[in-house]
């Protein structure tokens, strides 16, 4: 009969023995490839990404780099990279693959697209405004970078339109704060918010909202004169919004009447709100 715990050990032996790589001189962790040809080697990355096997193909770019660096083949290798980490989800992978490659390479023809991808990368991880906003900012920095340093980059019109949406999703989670304060009768918490949106980003579409939660947190505070004050900006500037409607019905008569003289006290501007008095 045979011996089953000899059996037990020949199996266990064989196996320890395929997962050292026994015979073959590499180990399991050993990923490099035979060295071949740079240019089938390219080929071949570049039909997994069109393929749509990122992963694959990050890989043999990869190994386009490491095999053939000081080709002609090596710099290009490295962007598409970082690029099929990116087209995979794996972002983090591609945002220091593409820091990388813009630092050792902070002149190429295509240092503008690494940053412009970069940025991308951080603008896919966006969350709503109910969550931490980290991402958000981190890609509104990386937007900036790109239109700083290359305003005439094909990319940069792209660039300033999410650069904006950033900054609106921004001023969103501060109104969201805001509004939170403002339910809970912490009305100076909530003007501080409310003033953060109208001077951090008064190009968004949110500032009409704050200027009259401006308006309504003065109210309730009694302080007539901030918010008669406040209403004019908003009354100037937006007179056809929903938010304006809002304040004016807030105001009493007397307020109302001082609004519509148009005195020469009341500074139509939103810079106005934040002058010393």
């Amino acid at each position: 009969m045979m011996n089953f715990k000899r059996v037990q050990k020949g199996v266990l032996v064989a196996a320890i023995c395929l997962l050292a790589g026994c015979g073959t001189g590499k180990s399991v962790n050993e990923n490099d490839m035979e060295p071949r040809e740079v240019e089938p080697l390219y080929n071949e990355a570049a039909a997994a990404m069109e393929a749509g096997g990122y992963r694959q193909a990050t890989r043999l770019f990869e190994e386009v780099e490491r095999q053939h660096p000081y080709s002609q083949w090596a710099v290009r290798a490295e962007l598409m990279a970082a690029y099929a980490s990116y087209k995979d989800g794996r972002y983090d992978e591609a945002v220091l693959a593409l820091e990388r490659f813009v630092e050792l390479h902070p002149g190429n023809k295509d240092t503008d697209y690494a940053l412009y991808l970069r940025a991308l990368a951080f603008y896919e991880q966006i969350s709503d405004v109910a969550r931490d906003q980290a991402m958000t900012q981190e890609s509104l920095d990386a937007f900036n970078t790109l239109i700083r340093r290359f305003p005439d980059s094909r990319y940069s019109r792209d660039a300033i339109l999410k650069r904006d949406l950033t900054l609106d999703h921004l001023a969103g989670k501060e109104m969201e704060i805001g509004r939170y304060y403002l339910n809970r009768k912490q009305h100076n918490a909530a003007i501080n918010r409310f003033r953060t949106v109208i001077k951090k980003y008064e190009t968004t579409t949110h500032v009409p909202e704050a200027l009259h939660r401006l308006v309504e947190s003065y109210m309730t505070l009694g302080l007539r004169g901030e918010a008669i004050r406040v209403a004019a900006v908003l009354g100037h500037n937006y007179p056809g919004s929903k938010w304006y409607e809002r304040s004016y019905q807030l105001l009493d008569d007397k307020m109302r009447q001082q609004l519509l003289e148009d005195r020469d006290w009341v500074d139509k501007t939103v810079e106005s709100l934040f002058r010393p008095d």
